[in-house]
């Protein structure tokens, strides 16, 4: 895991600018595929990855896991999308919530999502299966995994919120909190044009593109 991890103020202005923004502005990269949403669409996540490669439908390693990640590291789980089995449940959420790890991102499905609602831990998946998980199988932690087409390293920050899961490589995190806050001012002086009756089509620069189009 990289060595140097992100400050609590960091995590505190990625998670107010949105995944949306930190997308586009770190060169519209690093965001995982749309099939990666939030059992409770209210939360958002933020922290270094702790990673987690396993096999479908086991989760001994998540239980591993759970016991070496830090407090504040979000885990980040590639379950190989297996949709007929929810190796995360209750008793993983509680035990992760009393070691403080910040959230789950697992390429697969988790069960008893109320009661995961009602902790207020965040979790972003593919969805929900009743079904349990053998304790047998061998994986991987701490290593590079692959969720969509975007590689998530340990030590890398993660964003999640409504909208999506975005990566922040974490030796690129200044650079991309400063681009994201530029573009959010640059958007803020947007929508005060809008409110101001300018629209979309002058502040964007599409006239060129629909005169082309034969639309004027």
């Amino acid at each position: 895991m990289a060595s140097i991890r992100p400050s609590p103020e960091q995590l505190k202005q990625l998670r107010e600018l949105g995944a949306a923004t930190v997308y586009e502005a770190q060169g519209a990269k690093g965001a995982l595929d749309h099939g990666m949403k939030p059992i409770d669409p209210g939360v958002r996540l933020a922290g270094p990855a702790f990673t987690v490669d396993c096999r479908p439908a086991d989760n001994l390693m998540l239980h591993y896991a759970v016991s070496k990640a830090q407090p504040g590291d979000v885990l980040v789980v590639d379950a190989k999308a297996f949709m007929e089995a929810g190796p995360w449940g209750d008793v993983l959420t509680l035990q992760a919530m009393h070691l403080g790890i910040a959230g789950l991102v697992i390429n697969g499905c988790v069960r008893d999502a109320n009661l995961i609602i009602e902790l207020g831990f965040p979790v972003f998946c593919r969805g929900l299966s009743i079904k349990g998980t053998g304790k047998n199988q061998p994986g991987r932690v701490d290593v590079p995994v692959t969720i969509g087409d975007a590689v998530i390293r340990p030590g890398d920050i993660v964003l999640g919120d409504r909208d999506g899961v975005v990566v922040v490589p974490h030796n690129e995190l200044e650079s991309v909190i400063a681009s994201s806050l530029a573009r959010e001012e640059k958007e803020s002086g947007q929508r005060q044009a809008i409110e101001q009756g300018v629209l979309t089509v002058e502040l964007l620069g599409l006239t060129e593109a629909l005169r082309r189009l034969g639309l004027q």
